[in-house]
């Protein structure tokens, strides 16, 4: 696809044990491939990024009892395998509670999850879409789970792949909804 680069997404993920990073890699490349001009941080580098400055917000992280992640359930990561810099600094709940008002820019979210909870009614998407949403972003897509075989396992077959197609939904909806209207 040959798109003008135009328009400017921006992707901040928290990852325990590389899941969620390789979520939002995937979706970084199906942006990209929808033609959008995308920079991608962790969260721990997005301190002081401005997201207001994007037409696009895409945020994700791994679902911690059934939220977002907080100081305590960073510290059960580490005990459960994930390396020692995981608990570290502030996580994506933290970073969203500083972050400037977004006057509608448009937003996504997605959280990865473990196989036996696939189907949650509260998770790191929906939360961080809350929150998010209260600043004066709009959604541009239901929050999204990503499946991961274990706490420490791999993602499901299939699941980048998924990831990958989501990020080029996501720009072409983004696209479709900062078009201008045509006047007659």
């Amino acid at each position: 696809m040959n798109h003008p680069v135009d328009v400017r997404a921006l992707v901040v993920f928290e990852s325990m044990f590389g899941n969620t990073a390789t979520v939002a890699r995937c979706v970084t490349e199906g942006l990209e491939e929808g033609g959008l001009d995308v920079t991608a941080l962790g969260v721990r580098d997005a301190a002081g990024v401005d997201p207001s400055g994007f037409d696009l917000l895409v945020v994700g992280g791994p679902t911690h009892a059934f939220s977002l992640s907080r100081p305590g359930t960073r510290q059960d990561a580490v005990r459960q395998g994930a390396p020692p810099a995981a608990a570290e600094g502030d996580g994506l709940r933290e970073w969203i509670a500083t972050m400037p008002l977004g006057h509608g820019h448009l937003l996504a979210t997605f959280d990865t999850r473990v196989t036996k909870l696939r189907h949650l009614p509260k998770a790191a998407s929906s939360r961080a879409a809350r929150l998010i949403t209260r600043r004066g972003f709009r959604l541009v897509s239901r929050p999204t789970g990503f499946v991961v075989t274990d706490i420490q396992g791999d993602l499901v077959d299939g699941e980048t792949e998924r990831a990958t197609a989501w990020g080029r939904l996501l720009a072409l909806e983004t696209r479709h909804r900062l078009a201008p209207v045509p006047t007659s």
